[in-house]
């Protein structure tokens, strides 16, 4: 299984921010989409950064309430680690897993084209493994 199985089951829809935008408005996009994490675009609409739950309470803690009117670019992962729509679900959730990080942005040739969760990863990985334990045991029953 690869990484656009995983899209076309749950959509390609991103929610972004320009790295201008206040950590107030990206918290405020976090909640009024109930998501993790929102990628930051520059003027090309390529991935500048990603922003997350954790990266804004980080903020507040370290910045108190004064940081909400700060610059997304300031508290953002500018390093993104991104995959294709070619990653095997396997090569994705290794990298999720090693990095320490929840939410995996999809590039195509330079640009967005969506991005997954460890949620929606570990979903594949079971429905994987259920249909094949539904194989086995057709295939034993049958046997």
């Amino acid at each position: 299984m690869n990484v656009a199985t995983i899209l076309k089951a749950k959509g390609r829809s991103v929610t972004t921010a320009r790295p201008d935008h206040t950590l107030q408005d990206v918290a405020g996009k976090l909640a009024a989409r109930k998501i993790g994490a929102v990628v930051v675009v520059g003027e090309n609409g390529a991935v500048d950064g990603i922003i997350s739950e954790r990266d804004v309470i980080r903020a507040i803690a370290e910045r108190g309430v004064a940081a909400l009117d700060m610059p997304a670019s300031r508290f953002m992962t500018r390093d993104v680690v991104t995959c294709s729509e070619t990653s095997l679900v396997d090569e994705t959730m290794e990298m999720m897993t090693s990095g320490r990080f929840r939410h995996l942005p999809v590039v195509e040739d330079g640009a967005l084209v969506g991005i997954i969760s460890i949620g929606d990863v570990v979903k594949n990985h079971v429905a994987t493994v259920e249909m094949e334990v539904s194989a086995m045991r057709s295939y034993l029953a049958t046997g």
